[in-house]
Protein backbone atom coordinates (compact mmCIF):
# COMPACT_ATOMS: atom_id res chain seq x y z
CA UNK A 1 0.00 0.00 0.00
CA UNK A 2 1.09 3.56 -0.73
CA UNK A 3 0.28 6.46 1.61
CA UNK A 4 -0.28 10.16 0.89
CA UNK A 5 -0.60 13.26 3.04
CA UNK A 6 -4.13 14.58 3.33
CA UNK A 7 -4.11 18.23 2.37
CA UNK A 8 -1.63 20.55 4.03
CA UNK A 9 -1.62 18.41 7.18
CA UNK A 10 0.65 15.82 8.71
CA UNK A 11 -1.99 13.09 8.40
CA UNK A 12 -1.15 10.24 6.04
CA UNK A 13 -3.87 8.01 4.62
CA UNK A 14 -3.86 4.93 2.41
CA UNK A 15 -4.27 5.97 -1.21
CA UNK A 16 -6.86 3.22 -1.60
CA UNK A 17 -9.48 4.03 1.03
CA UNK A 18 -12.30 1.64 1.88
CA UNK A 19 -15.77 3.19 1.60
CA UNK A 20 -19.09 1.59 2.54
CA UNK A 21 -21.74 3.79 0.91
CA UNK A 22 -23.95 1.24 -0.88
CA UNK A 23 -22.79 -1.95 0.80
CA UNK A 24 -22.71 -2.16 4.58
CA UNK A 25 -26.11 -2.38 6.21
CA UNK A 26 -27.92 -2.59 2.87
CA UNK A 27 -26.49 -4.43 -0.17
CA UNK A 28 -24.49 -7.14 1.62
CA UNK A 29 -24.96 -9.14 4.79
CA UNK A 30 -23.07 -8.02 7.87
CA UNK A 31 -20.77 -11.05 7.94
CA UNK A 32 -19.72 -10.45 4.32
CA UNK A 33 -19.20 -6.76 5.06
CA UNK A 34 -16.93 -7.72 7.94
CA UNK A 35 -15.00 -10.08 5.66
CA UNK A 36 -14.48 -7.18 3.23
CA UNK A 37 -13.14 -4.95 6.01
CA UNK A 38 -10.80 -7.72 7.16
CA UNK A 39 -9.60 -8.15 3.58
CA UNK A 40 -8.95 -4.38 3.39
CA UNK A 41 -6.85 -4.53 6.55
CA UNK A 42 -4.97 -7.57 5.26
CA UNK A 43 -3.88 -5.76 2.08
CA UNK A 44 -2.70 -2.68 3.97
CA UNK A 45 -5.69 -0.34 3.79
CA UNK A 46 -5.79 1.74 6.98
CA UNK A 47 -8.33 4.41 5.99
CA UNK A 48 -12.09 3.80 6.19
CA UNK A 49 -14.79 6.22 5.07
CA UNK A 50 -18.47 6.12 5.98
CA UNK A 51 -21.36 8.50 6.79
CA UNK A 52 -24.22 8.67 9.26
CA UNK A 53 -26.77 8.58 6.43
CA UNK A 54 -25.53 5.32 4.91
CA UNK A 55 -28.27 2.78 5.68
CA UNK A 56 -29.47 5.30 8.31
CA UNK A 57 -26.57 4.59 10.65
CA UNK A 58 -26.28 0.86 10.01
CA UNK A 59 -23.17 1.28 7.86
CA UNK A 60 -21.35 3.03 10.69
CA UNK A 61 -22.42 0.30 13.11
CA UNK A 62 -21.20 -2.48 10.82
CA UNK A 63 -17.88 -0.72 10.28
CA UNK A 64 -17.42 -0.09 13.99
CA UNK A 65 -18.04 -3.74 14.79
CA UNK A 66 -15.71 -4.92 12.01
CA UNK A 67 -12.86 -2.70 13.25
CA UNK A 68 -13.34 -3.55 16.92
CA UNK A 69 -10.12 -4.81 18.46
CA UNK A 70 -7.86 -3.09 15.92
CA UNK A 71 -5.21 -0.66 17.17
CA UNK A 72 -7.05 2.67 16.91
CA UNK A 73 -3.88 4.71 16.33
CA UNK A 74 -3.15 2.59 13.27
CA UNK A 75 -6.46 3.49 11.59
CA UNK A 76 -7.93 6.59 9.98
CA UNK A 77 -11.71 6.64 10.33
CA UNK A 78 -13.77 9.21 8.43
CA UNK A 79 -17.48 9.97 8.59
CA UNK A 80 -19.89 12.68 7.42
CA UNK A 81 -22.92 14.72 8.45
CA UNK A 82 -25.69 16.52 6.52
CA UNK A 83 -28.37 14.21 5.11
CA UNK A 84 -31.50 13.22 7.10
CA UNK A 85 -30.82 10.58 9.74
CA UNK A 86 -32.52 8.79 12.60
CA UNK A 87 -36.29 9.36 12.72
CA UNK A 88 -35.77 12.21 10.21
CA UNK A 89 -37.32 14.92 12.33
CA UNK A 90 -37.20 18.57 11.33
CA UNK A 91 -33.76 19.08 12.92
CA UNK A 92 -32.32 15.69 11.93
CA UNK A 93 -30.76 17.16 8.79
CA UNK A 94 -28.38 19.87 7.60
CA UNK A 95 -25.37 21.55 9.12
CA UNK A 96 -26.97 23.42 12.00
CA UNK A 97 -25.09 23.45 15.28
CA UNK A 98 -27.80 21.26 16.78
CA UNK A 99 -27.56 18.58 14.08
CA UNK A 100 -23.75 18.55 14.00
CA UNK A 101 -23.32 18.28 17.78
CA UNK A 102 -25.90 15.51 18.06
CA UNK A 103 -24.72 13.68 14.95
CA UNK A 104 -21.06 13.43 15.97
CA UNK A 105 -22.06 11.74 19.22
CA UNK A 106 -24.25 9.26 17.35
CA UNK A 107 -21.49 8.49 14.86
CA UNK A 108 -18.91 7.91 17.58
CA UNK A 109 -21.26 5.60 19.42
CA UNK A 110 -21.98 3.53 16.30
CA UNK A 111 -18.33 3.46 15.26
CA UNK A 112 -17.27 2.44 18.79
CA UNK A 113 -14.52 5.06 18.92
CA UNK A 114 -13.73 8.17 20.96
CA UNK A 115 -12.90 10.26 17.88
CA UNK A 116 -12.89 10.29 14.10
CA UNK A 117 -9.85 11.39 12.17
CA UNK A 118 -11.91 13.38 9.66
CA UNK A 119 -15.42 14.80 10.05
CA UNK A 120 -16.91 15.95 6.76
CA UNK A 121 -19.79 18.17 5.70
CA UNK A 122 -21.57 15.78 3.34
CA UNK A 123 -23.01 18.66 1.30
CA UNK A 124 -23.18 22.46 1.60
CA UNK A 125 -26.14 23.70 3.66
CA UNK A 126 -27.61 26.81 2.05
CA UNK A 127 -30.11 27.19 4.92
CA UNK A 128 -27.60 27.46 7.77
CA UNK A 129 -25.11 30.35 8.06
CA UNK A 130 -21.65 29.06 7.22
CA UNK A 131 -20.33 30.75 10.36
CA UNK A 132 -22.64 28.59 12.49
CA UNK A 133 -21.54 25.42 10.71
CA UNK A 134 -17.81 26.13 10.98
CA UNK A 135 -18.08 27.19 14.62
CA UNK A 136 -19.78 23.87 15.41
CA UNK A 137 -17.07 21.98 13.55
CA UNK A 138 -14.42 23.93 15.47
CA UNK A 139 -16.05 22.95 18.75
CA UNK A 140 -16.17 19.30 17.67
CA UNK A 141 -12.42 19.48 17.04
CA UNK A 142 -11.68 21.24 20.33
CA UNK A 143 -13.71 18.64 22.20
CA UNK A 144 -11.44 15.97 20.71
CA UNK A 145 -14.24 14.26 18.82
CA UNK A 146 -12.65 14.90 15.41
CA UNK A 147 -9.06 15.70 14.46
CA UNK A 148 -9.66 17.38 11.11
CA UNK A 149 -12.52 18.78 9.05
CA UNK A 150 -13.42 18.12 5.42
CA UNK A 151 -16.22 18.78 2.94
CA UNK A 152 -17.95 16.83 0.19
CA UNK A 153 -19.29 18.14 -3.12
CA UNK A 154 -18.69 21.81 -2.30
CA UNK A 155 -17.99 24.29 -5.09
CA UNK A 156 -14.68 26.14 -5.27
CA UNK A 157 -16.27 29.33 -3.87
CA UNK A 158 -17.82 27.41 -0.98
CA UNK A 159 -14.49 25.76 -0.21
CA UNK A 160 -12.75 29.16 -0.20
CA UNK A 161 -15.28 30.61 2.24
CA UNK A 162 -15.13 27.56 4.49
CA UNK A 163 -11.34 27.47 4.51
CA UNK A 164 -11.13 31.16 5.49
CA UNK A 165 -13.51 30.67 8.42
CA UNK A 166 -11.64 27.54 9.49
CA UNK A 167 -8.38 29.49 9.61
CA UNK A 168 -9.99 32.24 11.64
CA UNK A 169 -11.32 29.61 14.08
CA UNK A 170 -7.93 27.90 14.37
CA UNK A 171 -8.89 24.57 12.77
CA UNK A 172 -7.82 22.81 9.60
CA UNK A 173 -10.07 22.24 6.62
CA UNK A 174 -7.96 19.70 4.77
CA UNK A 175 -10.07 17.73 2.33
CA UNK A 176 -12.74 17.69 -0.34
CA UNK A 177 -14.67 14.54 -1.25
CA UNK A 178 -16.06 14.87 -4.78
CA UNK A 179 -17.10 12.42 -7.44
CA UNK A 180 -14.19 11.97 -9.86
CA UNK A 181 -13.43 9.45 -12.57
CA UNK A 182 -12.30 9.18 -16.18
CA UNK A 183 -15.91 9.92 -17.14
CA UNK A 184 -16.70 12.63 -14.55
CA UNK A 185 -13.99 15.31 -14.42
CA UNK A 186 -15.98 18.33 -13.27
CA UNK A 187 -13.59 19.18 -10.40
CA UNK A 188 -10.53 19.71 -12.58
CA UNK A 189 -11.04 23.34 -13.66
CA UNK A 190 -12.12 25.00 -10.40
CA UNK A 191 -12.26 22.75 -7.31
CA UNK A 192 -8.80 21.25 -7.74
CA UNK A 193 -6.98 24.57 -8.33
CA UNK A 194 -8.74 26.15 -5.33
CA UNK A 195 -7.91 23.14 -3.20
CA UNK A 196 -4.24 23.23 -4.16
CA UNK A 197 -4.07 26.90 -3.26
CA UNK A 198 -5.82 26.43 0.10
CA UNK A 199 -4.10 23.24 1.22
CA UNK A 200 -6.87 20.70 0.65
CA UNK A 201 -6.63 17.46 -1.25
CA UNK A 202 -9.31 15.25 -2.77
CA UNK A 203 -10.68 11.96 -1.45
CA UNK A 204 -12.57 10.93 -4.54
CA UNK A 205 -15.67 8.77 -4.64
CA UNK A 206 -16.87 6.65 -7.54
CA UNK A 207 -13.49 6.37 -9.31
CA UNK A 208 -15.03 3.51 -11.31
CA UNK A 209 -18.14 5.57 -12.19
CA UNK A 210 -20.39 3.32 -10.12
CA UNK A 211 -18.80 0.25 -11.72
CA UNK A 212 -19.28 1.32 -15.34
CA UNK A 213 -15.51 1.63 -15.85
CA UNK A 214 -15.08 -2.00 -14.84
CA UNK A 215 -16.40 -2.82 -18.31
CA UNK A 216 -19.07 -5.22 -17.09
CA UNK A 217 -21.94 -3.27 -18.67
CA UNK A 218 -22.16 -3.80 -22.41
CA UNK A 219 -24.13 -1.61 -24.84
CA UNK A 220 -27.43 -3.15 -25.85
CA UNK A 221 -27.04 -6.07 -23.45
CA UNK A 222 -29.11 -7.03 -20.36
CA UNK A 223 -27.83 -5.81 -17.00
CA UNK A 224 -25.71 -8.39 -15.15
CA UNK A 225 -27.71 -10.03 -12.38
CA UNK A 226 -26.77 -8.66 -8.96
CA UNK A 227 -24.96 -5.63 -10.42
CA UNK A 228 -25.33 -2.10 -9.08
CA UNK A 229 -27.33 -1.01 -12.11
CA UNK A 230 -29.87 -3.71 -11.28
CA UNK A 231 -30.02 -2.85 -7.57
CA UNK A 232 -33.31 -1.35 -6.43
CA UNK A 233 -31.91 -0.19 -3.06
CA UNK A 234 -30.26 2.94 -4.45
CA UNK A 235 -27.47 1.77 -6.71
CA UNK A 236 -29.50 1.92 -9.91
CA UNK A 237 -30.36 5.58 -9.47
CA UNK A 238 -26.75 6.64 -8.91
CA UNK A 239 -25.45 4.91 -12.02
CA UNK A 240 -28.09 5.99 -14.56
CA UNK A 241 -26.18 8.97 -15.97
CA UNK A 242 -23.52 6.59 -17.30
CA UNK A 243 -25.84 3.89 -18.65
CA UNK A 244 -26.02 5.20 -22.22
CA UNK A 245 -24.89 3.14 -25.16
CA UNK A 246 -22.42 5.79 -26.34
CA UNK A 247 -20.77 5.84 -22.89
CA UNK A 248 -20.72 2.05 -22.57
CA UNK A 249 -19.25 1.70 -26.07
CA UNK A 250 -16.51 4.23 -25.30
CA UNK A 251 -15.67 2.42 -22.06
CA UNK A 252 -15.06 -0.80 -24.01
CA UNK A 253 -12.32 1.09 -25.89
CA UNK A 254 -10.35 1.09 -22.62
CA UNK A 255 -9.97 -2.69 -22.51
CA UNK A 256 -6.94 -2.91 -24.85
CA UNK A 257 -5.22 -0.21 -22.80
CA UNK A 258 -5.80 -2.10 -19.55
CA UNK A 259 -4.67 -5.35 -21.19
CA UNK A 260 -1.44 -3.75 -22.39
CA UNK A 261 -0.69 -2.71 -18.80
CA UNK A 262 -1.69 -6.08 -17.34
CA UNK A 263 -4.42 -4.34 -15.33
CA UNK A 264 -8.11 -4.99 -15.06
CA UNK A 265 -10.32 -2.18 -16.29
CA UNK A 266 -11.29 -1.45 -12.68
CA UNK A 267 -7.64 -1.20 -11.66
CA UNK A 268 -6.96 1.13 -14.60
CA UNK A 269 -9.83 3.39 -13.51
CA UNK A 270 -8.57 3.62 -9.92
CA UNK A 271 -4.98 4.16 -11.04
CA UNK A 272 -6.16 6.97 -13.34
CA UNK A 273 -7.63 9.11 -10.54
CA UNK A 274 -4.49 8.59 -8.46
CA UNK A 275 -2.38 10.20 -11.21
CA UNK A 276 -3.85 13.57 -10.17
CA UNK A 277 -1.41 14.98 -7.62
CA UNK A 278 -4.26 16.68 -5.72
CA UNK A 279 -5.94 13.32 -5.09
CA UNK A 280 -4.96 11.82 -1.75
CA UNK A 281 -7.11 8.72 -2.01
CA UNK A 282 -9.58 6.82 -4.16
CA UNK A 283 -12.63 5.57 -2.28
CA UNK A 284 -13.37 1.98 -3.22
CA UNK A 285 -16.21 -0.16 -1.91
CA UNK A 286 -16.72 -3.89 -2.19
CA UNK A 287 -19.43 -6.49 -1.90
CA UNK A 288 -16.91 -9.37 -1.88
CA UNK A 289 -13.43 -9.69 -0.32
CA UNK A 290 -11.85 -10.60 -3.67
CA UNK A 291 -12.90 -7.18 -5.02
CA UNK A 292 -10.84 -5.53 -2.30
CA UNK A 293 -7.81 -7.66 -3.10
CA UNK A 294 -8.16 -6.84 -6.80
CA UNK A 295 -8.72 -3.10 -6.44
CA UNK A 296 -5.73 -2.58 -4.16
CA UNK A 297 -3.41 -3.54 -7.01
CA UNK A 298 -4.01 -0.06 -8.44
CA UNK A 299 -1.94 1.43 -5.61
CA UNK A 300 1.45 2.66 -6.75
CA UNK A 301 0.68 2.27 -10.48
CA UNK A 302 2.14 5.00 -12.70
CA UNK A 303 0.45 5.77 -15.99
CA UNK A 304 2.65 7.42 -18.61
CA UNK A 305 1.62 10.51 -20.55
CA UNK A 306 1.11 8.33 -23.63
CA UNK A 307 -1.30 6.08 -21.73
CA UNK A 308 -3.25 9.08 -20.42
CA UNK A 309 -3.55 10.39 -23.99
CA UNK A 310 -4.80 7.00 -25.18
CA UNK A 311 -7.45 7.03 -22.46
CA UNK A 312 -8.64 10.50 -23.48
CA UNK A 313 -8.84 9.44 -27.12
CA UNK A 314 -10.70 6.24 -26.23
CA UNK A 315 -13.39 8.08 -24.28
CA UNK A 316 -13.76 11.05 -26.62
CA UNK A 317 -16.66 13.37 -26.00
CA UNK A 318 -18.56 11.22 -23.46
CA UNK A 319 -16.43 12.73 -20.66
CA UNK A 320 -18.27 15.30 -18.50
CA UNK A 321 -16.04 18.27 -17.66
CA UNK A 322 -18.40 21.19 -16.92
CA UNK A 323 -17.48 22.59 -13.46
CA UNK A 324 -21.03 23.93 -13.10
CA UNK A 325 -22.16 20.34 -12.52
CA UNK A 326 -21.01 20.50 -8.89
CA UNK A 327 -23.53 23.23 -8.12
CA UNK A 328 -26.14 21.75 -10.47
CA UNK A 329 -26.13 18.46 -8.54
CA UNK A 330 -26.29 20.12 -5.11
CA UNK A 331 -29.55 19.94 -3.09
CA UNK A 332 -31.86 22.80 -4.05
CA UNK A 333 -33.77 22.56 -0.79
CA UNK A 334 -33.11 21.02 2.58
CA UNK A 335 -33.86 17.28 2.34
CA UNK A 336 -36.77 16.08 4.46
Amino acid sequence: MEFRYLGRSGLKISEITYGNWLTHGSQVENDVATECVRAALDVGITTFDTADVYANGAAESVLGEALKGERRAGLEIFTKVYWPTGPKGHNDVGLSRKHIMESIDGSLRRLQTDYVDLYQAHRYDTFTPLEETMQAFADVVRQGKALYIGVSEWTADQIRAGAQLARELGIQLISSQPQYSMLWRVIEDEVVPASRELGLSQIVWSPMAQGVLSGKYLPGQPLPEGSRAADDKGGAGAIQRFMRDDVLSAVQNLKPIADDLDLSMAQLAIAWVLQNDNVAAALVGASRPDQVRGNVKAAGVTLTADVLTRIDEALGDVVVRDPAQTAANAPKKRPA
